[in-house]
Formats: C-alpha cells, sequence, structure tokens
C-alpha cells in the first residue's frame, strides 16, 4: 500500500465537527487530506499536509465523501415509460404500477438482471455515489427474490429483503397466504442473502399488523428492519418503525405530531426521497419540520423504474434544498452522513482519520455548487476505498 496526499482543495467536507470550523460537516478551508491504502489517515490545512508517496492536486476543487445512497431498487427489468408519461398528463400515482415491473423481472434472465443493475451503479457512480443499499421486490416468488437478492449481494454488502413490497399477483385473493410465504419459506430462502428486510406499509400494500408481522420474522432470523413508511397517506409505519428499532422509516411525506416526535427521540432516521415527489408531483416531505424536532434526516434516490427514475443523489440535493426545507450544508450532510447513519455505519459519510477513502471532487469552490448549479455535472473525480474509479 502506498500514500497519497491530495493537495489545495478549497473546501474539504469532513462530517467531523471536531475539525475545521466545528460545524457539522466539518469545514476545512484551502485543505488537505492523506489516503493511506483505504483508509483517511490525516486531514487538516494544506500547509501543515505531512510527506507521502504520491500526490495529487485538487486544483482549487472541493472534495466531500462519497454519497451513501441508503434507498434503491435497482434489480428490475423493463421500464414504466408510458406509466409516467399518463402521469405527467394527469393519472395519479399509485402502489399498483408495480405489477408491470413485476411481470417484466419474472421474464428477464439473471444476465438481463445483473447487466441492468450495473449498467444503474455505473451510472450512479460517475454522479459520486460509492456506498448503496438496494432491495428485492419486484419476484414475489420464492425462487425470484431469492436470486434479485443474490444478485445484489455480488456488488454491495447493503442489501434489502423486500418481499413484502406488495401482495403478489398469484396471491390477490389470499394476502394472509402472501404474508406467510414472505415470513416463512421466502424468508428462509433469502435470509442469507440480506442484510436488512423492508415492507412497504402503505394502502394497496401492507396494513401495520401485516408489516409489523413480517419485520418482526425479519428480526427473529438475523435481519434488521427498515420500513417504507407515511409516504402515500397517514398511517402506523413510523410508529412501527421506532418500535421495532428499524435503521430507516423511508418517504416520511404524511406525518404527525407525534410521528416526529417519535423519530426526533430514536435511532431511526427519517429517510427522504424527493426523487419520488419529483416524478409523481405529490406532496414534498417537510424536512424543516423533522430537523426543527431534532430528527436524523437521510436523503437518498429511490431509484426505481416507477416512482422516481433517478440514480443523481446531487438531483436530489438541489430538490431538497428547493423544495424541502434544507440548507445547501443540511442536504450535503443528509446525502452523506445521513446516509450512513440509515445504513448504521459509521466508517462511510465522513473524511476523518479511519474513516474509509470514499471521496468525490467537485468542478467547483463549494459544496453549496451541488444545490447553487442544479443538473450541472459537477463530479470530476471519484475515490472509493482509495482507488480513483472516476
Amino acid at each position: 500500500m502506498s500514500s497519497t496526499v491530495i493537495t489545495n482543495i478549497a473546501t474539504l467536507v469532513t462530517n467531523d465537527p471536531s475539525l475545521g470550523d466545528g460545524s457539522p460537516l466539518g469545514l476545512i478551508q484551502d485543505a488537505a487530506l492523506v489516503v493511506d491504502g483505504d483508509r483517511i489517515a490525516w486531514t487538516g490545512e494544506s500547509s501543515k499536509a505531512p510527506a507521502t508517496d504520491n500526490r495529487v492536486d485538487a486544483g482549487g476543487r472541493a472534495v466531500l465523501p462519497g454519497f451513501v445512497d441508503s434507498h434503491s431498487h435497482l434489480v428490475f427489468a423493463g421500464d414504466r415509460t408510458q406509466e409516467f408519461n399518463a402521469r405527467m398528463s394527469g393519472r395519479s400515482y399509485s402502489a399498483g404500477g408495480i405489477r408491470t415491473t413485476v411481470a417484466a423481472t419474472r421474464a428477464a434472465s439473471d444476465e438481463e438482471l445483473e447487466a441492468n443493475l450495473t449498467r444503474y451503479l455505473a451510472e450512479a457512480l460517475r454522479q459520486g455515489t460509492t456506498t448503496f443499499e438496494t432491495k428485492s421486490g419486484y419476484g414475489l416468488t420464492t425462487e425470484d427474490e431469492s436470486r434479485a437478492l443474490r444478485i445484489a449481494a455480488a456488488h454491495t454488502d447493503e442489501v434489502t429483503y423486500l418481499g413484502a413490497h406488495i401482495v403478489s399477483p398469484d396471491y390477490a385473493d389470499d394476502p394472509a397466504g402472501y404474508v406467510a410465504l414472505v415470513t416463512g419459506e421466502m424468508l428462509d430462502a433469502c435470509a442469507p442473502y440480506a442484510r436488512w428486510i423492508d415492507v412497504f406499509c402503505e394502502k394497496g400494500a401492507f396494513d401495520g399488523d401485516q408489516a409489523r408481522a413480517i419485520l418482526s420474522a425479519g428480526k427473529a432470523r438475523g435481519l434488521h428492519p427498515r420500513i417504507h413508511a407515511n409516504q402515500l397517506s397517514y398511517g402506523p409505519g413510523v410508529q412501527l418503525a421506532v418500535e421495532l428499532d428499524a435503521a430507516s422509516a423511508d418517504h416520511c411525506t404524511h406525518l404527525t405530531d407525534a410521528d416526529v416526535d417519535a423519530l426526533a427521540g430514536s435511532a431511526t432516521v427519517a429517510t427522504l426521497l424527493p426523487g419520488a415527489e419529483f416524478s409523481t408531483r405529490a406532496e414534498w416531505p417537510d424536512a424543516r419540520r423533522l430537523l426543527d424536532a431534532g430528527a436524523t434526516v437521510a436523503l437518498s434516490t429511490d431509484c426505481n423504474p416507477g416512482s422516481s427514475f433517478t440514480s443523481s443523489v446531487p438531483f436530489c440535493i438541489a430538490l431538497a434544498v428547493r423544495d424541502m426545507g434544507m440548507t445547501p450544508d443540511e442536504a450535503v450532510w443528509a446525502a452523506t452522513a445521513g446516509g450512513a447513519r440509515a445504513l448504521r455505519r459509521d466508517d462511510v459519510g465522513r473524511l476523518s482519520p479511519g474513516a474509509r477513502a470514499d471521496l468525490i471532487t467537485l468542478d467547483a469552490p463549494s459544496h453549496v455548487h451541488l444545490a447553487y448549479r442544479p443538473g450541472v455535472p459537477l463530479v470530476t473525480g471519484v475515490w472509493r476505498r482509495g482507488v480513483r474509479e472516476v
């Protein structure tokens, strides 16, 4: 292994408040950092950088932790262009459109699913995502759910079993039978490939009692809960997430004061997915309300073919600042350290000694440009585990 110092960094986002300006972003101006192997070894002012084997000039650019996308659905086939077009022409979004992707995914080969997955992973990497979670949920049979997770597990450790995305069309008249499958035979086949278990707790999908049974069965098999909660309507999802110590409650659009208080008083992260609201013309989550209450907030893409077909975390940062009441600092933290919290990770989402050397450079002097220049491809370099990949 060799060491490399990156110097001439205009603004370094460390996400360590003990460093730099003492803010949550731990900003250091005119900075440098040292990568030793796959870890960050040192950060500080450029003039104080230690000697290393190699030297890289950042050219006055900003350097940030790689984005941590803690919510995506990337194992699928087909697309839903016609559905999106109809929605933009006035049709409302509902959970039922998932069935279209289920049919296409079941019909696809393993090779087709993996090729699709790696295509979107490469697309996300070019935009600065260095850690990602992804789910099953478009198979809804034991065989198709387990193969989706097996394919995903070859590319990330953050794999989520989402057999409970919707009730399988095969069990349309027997939802209790499908819950039994998801918590029994399907869970047995899927658990070896997954770290997490998820459920879509929503009208048209699974109610609170069904969701509790599914997540509890997963916990008993060693899978930790996360949950799609309160996206389309008020419901029990957020309270259930806190009750079961879920790592995250995702969407969090329709919240009561009790829901906000529960999140603020727990370790459950509120993961907001503005790409979904953008693509469905739905009500925006109120990030300001959550942040002011003291809840931990993450930002992720929700990349999926139906309701949020974007792999761009910078796009989601810009949406969060423009339409969800977040400051640029808060949005960048949520897309890096917040995503790490939602995955209960402390080795990513920060650039301080001991962290994994996952970092990006921007063609801009400040992280604020991610919101200031929306839609512009600002990410010019991506390092993952200390190796430059973009």
